[in-house]
């Protein structure tokens, strides 16, 4: 009976199977580049809060048990978990035996789209290890850490409560901006309750602005000889000091993205920096996990806006940090990134932004050696596939108009406000201009995401290579054998070399009594130089992308031997002669 039951069983997992493939087939034809049939079906054309992340990463991690392992790494200042995902193909080896990938987004709250972004890429990788044999070769030699939200508190502020598109910068601290002592007293404020934030304008004697007899929407500034209707007041907002102005007390911040423990400057000289690195408990939960996993290689940040893939230094001070053999890796991979999505720029920090200290990619490269980029997500060439042109709330009239079908922008209304009197409320959405609208939401999360998991094939990865065999006389013989680095990046980073941030690479062989071991510095003018101690084991300073180095051991017996590379970020690596 039991036999039987079992046999059943089979017979309705096989049956159920065919259905799924033939319902599978009925219903969908496979898009080149993306899941077919997924087993977590997520909509990237729009936004989760962070219970909606949560949500979809739970269920990731219950879909790819082999493959994702979800944890907390710590909690925010509000209490929310940090969730991060660690994937990677788990019978193939430990995560913290492979080069790793370290990937998170939403540093700021208004930042929104890195949590979906950083979401898709988790649900790309799981989802196309499959049916896809350059993923399932990525996964089973590299891992993946990804931490969609690392700001979560200020990502549901953001969300939950009214803003305008650039505020609140971190979320969870009312500032004395006006220096009167007293926090937030003038801060903006939904007045008319529609859960947006938009500007106020009133009819005035000597306004300066007119509204478009073409489109209403808009505020024309007459000329100097010409008078006005309406005057601008401003975000909405009350003059809650009694000074005659409005909005000069709004929310204050602390900027997560000068918390950080490289070149970090007190709030007197940049503002936002909190008290000391790592104030905050969401960067120090993310430095304390990349500190306990040296094996992470490659970063990638996702912020907004503009359309650029950045790199350090964040400041002046640190361009000899950055030396010329990684800025020439960091140039090969983010050249190759602004071809896979338009409209995007490769810049530096310092030169074509402004000073940053403190911030998240120089702590990344500078005390870890880890090769960092930060995207600035969405840029308007998007909307209609050419660079703007003239003045950017022009263009975003026209998305609104042409994409959007009037989603974009509230109507002007009039309102009875407290102080001012009939005012008119109106203006573009919080959703607006830094964040993608949902139809370019999910083409441009693969782009670039795309881009980074091509910074992650190429982090190192070593393979053994040319073991070759020297019959020296009286019973000795010289093994010499090449370790080679088959992508771009090297084992250390200029700076992990300088400072000895990683310890070295370790080749090592077994099966042989070693007599000594040799780096090999240079073989045809036989240049080496020896490791007395434990030459067994020897010390490898670097090993660089595209390229090898060999070691050279001279041994008195054994004829079946192993070598074994074990490198922190180049992960593991080993071949075996036989008789």
């Amino acid at each position: 009976m039991k036999t039987t039951n079992i046999i059943l069983a089979l017979a309705v997992s096989v049956l159920s199977l065919v259905s799924y493939k033939a319902d599978a087939q009925e219903k969908f034809f496979r898009a080149v580049g993306t899941p077919h049939n997924p087993k977590v079906a997520i909509a990237f054309n729009r936004y989760y809060t962070y219970e909606g992340l949560v949500d979809n990463m739970k269920k990731i991690a219950a879909a790819h048990p082999g493959l994702v392992k979800l944890e907390s790494i710590g909690k925010s200042y509000e209490g929310r978990d940090m969730w991060t995902m660690t994937i990677t193909d788990f019978s193939t080896g430990k995560d913290t035996e492979k080069p790793g990938m370290w990937i998170d987004g939403n540093i700021h709250s208004n930042e929104i789209q890195g949590g979906e972004f950083s979401l898709y890429g988790a649900w790309y990788l799981t989802e196309m290890f499959a049916d896809n044999e350059f993923i399932k070769q990525l996964l089973k030699d590299k891992v993946f850490y990804i931490t969609p939200t690392i700001n979560p508190d200020a990502r549901n502020n953001f969300f939950l409560e009214p803003n305008t598109a650039n505020s609140p910068r971190s979320g969870m601290m009312i500032l004395d901006s006006d220096g009167d002592g007293v926090a937030g007293e003038d801060g903006m404020d939904d007045l008319d309750g529609d859960g947006n934030i938009t500007m106020m304008i009133r009819k005035s004697p000597t306004g300066r602005f007119i509204k478009d007899p073409q489109d209403p929407r808009k505020l024309i500034m007459v000329g100097s000889d010409k008078m006005g209707e309406y005057e601008m007041l401003g975000q909405e907002g009350t003059d809650g000091d009694g000074d005659g102005r409005v909005n000069d007390d709004g929310i204050g911040y602390y900027d997560p993205n000068r918390d950080w423990g490289w070149n970090w400057q007190p709030d007197y000289i940049q503002g936002g920096a909190l008290r000391y690195p790592f104030t905050l408990p969401e960067n120090r939960s993310i430095m304390e996990f990349v500190m306990k996993h040296p094996n992470i290689a490659g970063a990638q940040s996702f912020h907004n806006s503009g359309g650029m893939i950045l790199r350090g230094p964040g400041a002046e001070e640190d361009i000899s940090t950055y030396n010329r053999e990684d800025i020439r890796i960091y140039d090969a991979i983010a050249t190759k990134g602004a071809e896979m999505i338009p409209g995007y720029r490769y810049l530096t920090v310092y030169k074509d932004l402004y000073s940053v200290f403190g911030g998240e990619l120089d702590w990344f490269y500078g005390v870890r050696g880890i090769f960092t980029y930060t995207n600035e997500l969405m840029v308007p060439y998007l909307y209609f596939h050419k660079e703007s042109q003239g003045r950017g709330q022009d263009e975003l009239f026209k998305v609104d108009e042409l994409l959007t079908m009037g989603d974009a922008f509230v109507n002007w209304s009039e309102f009875d406000h407290p102080q001012f009197g009939t005012v008119e409320i109106g203006g573009f959405k919080k959703n607006v201009g830094r964040a993608h609208p949902g139809f370019l939401l999910e083409q441009d999360a693969h782009r670039n995401i795309a881009f980074t998991i091509y910074h992650a094939y190429h982090t190192p990865k070593l393979s053994v290579l040319d073991v070759k065999e020297e019959d020296l006389g009286g019973g000795l013989k010289a093994i010499t054998a090449t370790i080679y680095n088959e992508r771009l990046m090297p084992t250390h980073a200029s700076q992990d070399l300088k400072y000895n941030i990683e310890r070295p690479d370790y080749v090592s062989i077994t099966g042989a009594k070693v007599v000594a071991g040799f780096v090999v510095d240079d073989e045809d003018f036989n240049k080496v130089t020896e490791q007395k101690n434990n030459p067994e084991k020897m010390h490898v300073a670097n090993i660089p992308g595209m390229t090898g180095v060999k070691v050279k051991w001279i041994v008195s017996s054994g004829s079946n031997y192993s070598i074994n590379v074990d490198s922190a970020k180049g992960g593991k690596a080993s071949w075996k002669k036989e008789k």
